[in-house]
């Protein structure tokens, strides 16, 4: 994998080990952006390129299991790799049970953090497909008028025609028109494709 162009963000209260790793990880090739507190880098604008987070468990004001919390409510879709010096194995469980790539106790070595750094960035383009993928269904979703999307919702749902025309009061010709456009504008073939790409954007769960 080549490292060019992808973003390793640093957030570690202790600048010393934030220049540390910013060294080590230029020297690989690397992009990197290094923080002290949280709040500085939710306030940074996250390019949308391959990406991990280095993230020290023990920060002033948002620590880090608080900061993993805010990115997933944010959406920001950056793999964590954490690190501490004083870890433990709930503290570990903790961590990758909400989704973390690692969790490293200080001292580590440069070996075991490019590893751990490889793994994040390999599922950081996964992700970043993903999103792109779930981005590009959301456009098509907003061309929708409020009775395609409606009727989408519907479909989405497993709904036949003829429920959806007696729920809505309306004639079943004039939800079949409705249905087509739906399927034409989110370039879908077929009911199933059409639930698929509902299930991706979030309108329904593979449960319903």
């Amino acid at each position: 994998m080549s490292n060019e162009g992808s973003m390793i963000y640093v957030v570690d209260d202790d600048a010393s080990i934030g220049r540390a790793l910013s060294l080590l990880l230029r020297s690989h090739g690397f992009r990197v952006e290094t923080f002290t507190k949280a709040d500085d880098f939710l306030a940074f604008k996250h390019p949308k390129v391959q990406s991990c987070l280095i993230l020290d468990v023990r920060l002033p004001n948002v620590n880090g299991f608080a900061l993993q919390e805010i990115m997933a409510q944010r959406g920001i879709i950056t793999p964590i790799i954490f690190i501490t010096g004083h870890g433990d194995i709930p503290m570990t469980v903790k961590a990758m049970k909400a989704g973390a790539i690692d969790f490293i106790s200080k001292p580590f070595t440069d070996k075991k953090l490019l590893e751990s750094i490889v793994l994040a960035l390999s599922q950081s383009k996964v992700q970043n497909k993903e999103q792109s993928e779930i981005d590009k269904i959301k456009r098509r979703i907003e061309t929708l008028s409020p009775r395609e999307l409606e009727v989408f919702h519907f479909v989405a749902q497993g709904m036949m025609n003829k429920n959806i025309a007696s729920k809505r009061g309306t004639s079943l010709q004039t939800i079949k028109v409705h249905r087509g456009r739906v399927m034409q504008k989110m370039q879908a073939k077929t009911v199933t494709e059409l639930i698929h790409l509902a299930q991706k954007a979030g309108i329904t769960s593979s449960t319903d």
